[in-house]
């Protein structure tokens, strides 16, 4: 029976939160050895490297050169795409209890060494230990539920209604032939090996392309599964998303893309991949996610619900909650609570036990911070925050300040575009039905979160909300930290194409197509 990892819940369970800070710290001690190391792409079933290379280096410390990957060409991407439908066939005829057996031990293996690719993790994109950990957990969740789901509903294969007395009919998922998977920077373990594992256990093949800011942990599933798997089953190509990913989407051998991104690219992707044929694009593109609070909340619990939805992981997150609506007559007491909390957040390298914030991801989105707390302090009040952090054990890193902003106009862009910043928009309300409706008009529709003691206000929050993921009165976190077999993590609107959750019962599904078989006796 499928069980959530919840590593760092079941050190608070057992009173051992000390062993879980000496377990990292010894793992920061050990990943600090591999720093510099050149890591290969993997085409083929062959480990590919190159002199051409970019490196990747640490968002809290840009001096720490973490590794090097290859700069993948055009021809690379081919080769894979092409190995990969060769594969194809030998791999999706093995037959699923063997795939679930597969995924079953890598995630063990993943469990065995996860505070070391959870300490890879702080380096590489900048999470702290504990959002870093849940990182890992999720990855170890994707690969056991996907593997159970595909256990449990026996392959997809079941027998159906005969159409009379001399036929067998059966319905069949099979899977489509090769799969693009681009996956992002934020979740380069959770979201990289989701997307991956939801292709490749049902028995596609697979071309990934990880974030170039963070490709150590992709590179790290990829490392622990391929020489498990039929050569070219699984192939991992580093290198610009205007050559790996243009010539990923643009290829006509590739049957499917699963895609985590900002919208403008995904959209741009999604045009490009179905200019020619009807294929699949499974994808989730970002939110501008939106928190009420009632004037009957409990302000404690709103207050630490939108502080670490708003500001885990430094709002890089497309569940972080970036608009807060709050009743009027509560306003200044939730305000002042929130501003209190987000000051007092301690900021820090990543790695180290009590850092809390830690760094952007890179260089761009230090400068769109720059422009958003100008535009922040022109046209709105500036609450808290709103500088970039340059002091001496700060200066080399991409380090910004928690923010929060009120009083900007009804449809400002700050409130409209997601920034994937530590940036907060506030406004207020009057009566409830305009909170929905403000929370409504965003063109995304990925998380929401509400907090209220009346029963009829969060009733009708859920009926009205036009979000895939919703929350009422979560002090873990208001609109961020779904959990895998509990809460599928869909977007609405702009925020997804497909409707269907990853980390819910219907996320395999769209890697498959139905084929009917009849028998004649």
């Amino acid at each position: 029976m499928f069980e959530n990892e919840k590593t760092w819940g079941r050190f608070v369970e057992n009173n051992s939160t000390d062993d879980f800070h000496k377990k990292f710290d010894d793992a920061v001690d050990k990943v600090q050895k591999d720093f510099g190391k050149r890591y290969p792409m993997v085409i083929g079933g062959k480990e590919i490297f190159s002199s051409d290379s970019f490196q990747v280096r640490s968002p809290a410390d840009k001096n720490l050169i973490l590794g090097s990957f290859p700069l993948g060409t055009k021809e690379d991407v081919l080769h894979a795409i092409e190995t990969a439908k060769e594969s194809f066939h030998t791999w999706s005829l093995v037959p699923y209890q063997k795939r679930v057996q597969i995924f079953r031990e890598i995630a063990d293996i993943f469990s065995r060494d996860k505070f070391s690719l959870a300490a890879i993790l702080c380096f590489e994109n900048g999470k702290n230990r504990l959002e870093a950990m849940g990182d890992l957990d999720e990855a170890i969740d994707f690969m056991r539920f996907y593997a159970e789901q595909l256990e449990v509903n026996e392959g997809f294969s079941k027998e159906t209604k005969s159409a009379s007395p001399n036929e067998r009919t059966k319905s069949v998922l099979k899977p489509y032939g090769v799969w693009g998977i681009i996956s992002p920077f934020n979740f380069p373990s959770a979201i990289a090996i989701g997307m991956t594992s939801g292709a490749l256990i049902t028995g596609n093949a697979v071309v990934l392309k990880p974030s170039s800011d963070a490709p150590i942990s992709a590179f790290k599933f990829v490392e622990a599964i391929y020489h498990k798997l039929p050569p070219a089953a699984i192939n991992f190509v580093t290198g610009a998303g205007s050559i790996v990913g243009k010539t990923i989407l643009e290829s006509n051998l590739v049957d499917g893309i699963a895609f985590t991104g900002s919208k403008e690219v995904g959209m741009t992707g999604f045009s490009t991949f179905a200019m020619n044929k009807p294929r699949p694009f499974i994808s989730e593109m970002g939110g501008k996610n939106p928190a009420i609070i009632s004037s009957s909340a409990d302000i404690e619990k709103a207050t630490d619900g939108v502080m670490r939805a708003a500001f885990g992981y430094s709002g890089q997150k497309c569940s972080a909650c970036s608009r807060v609506y709050v009743q009027k007559s509560v306003a200044t007491k939730f305000l002042e609570r929130l501003v209190a909390k987000t000051s007092s957040l301690k900021i820090g390298k990543p790695w180290e036990k009590d850092a809390y914030i830690g760094p952007v991801i890179n260089e761009a989105a230090v400068k769109k911070f720059q422009k958003a707390t100008e535009l922040a302090k022109k046209d709105g009040k500036m609450l808290c925050g709103g500088f970039i952090v340059s002091d001496e054990s700060h200066k080399n890193g991409n380090f910004v300040t928690p923010t929060i902003v009120a009083g900007l106009p009804k449809d400002h862009e700050l409130i409209r575009e997601e920034l994937f910043l530590p940036f907060l928009c506030i406004e207020e309300f009057e009566n409830f039905d305009d909170a929905i409706a403000m929370a409504n008009k965003s063109n995304y529709g990925l998380t929401a979160g509400v907090f209220s003691q009346d029963k009829n206000e969060i009733e009708k929050f859920f009926e009205k909300i036009e979000s895939g993921v919703t929350y009422a009165n979560r002090a873990a976190s208001a609109t961020t930290g779904a959990m895998v077999g509990a809460q599928p993590f869909v977007g609405w609107k702009d925020s997804g194409i497909s409707g269907k959750g990853a980390g819910g019962a219907y996320y395999l599904l769209q890697f498959l197509r139905e084929q009917t078989q009849t028998r004649c006796e």
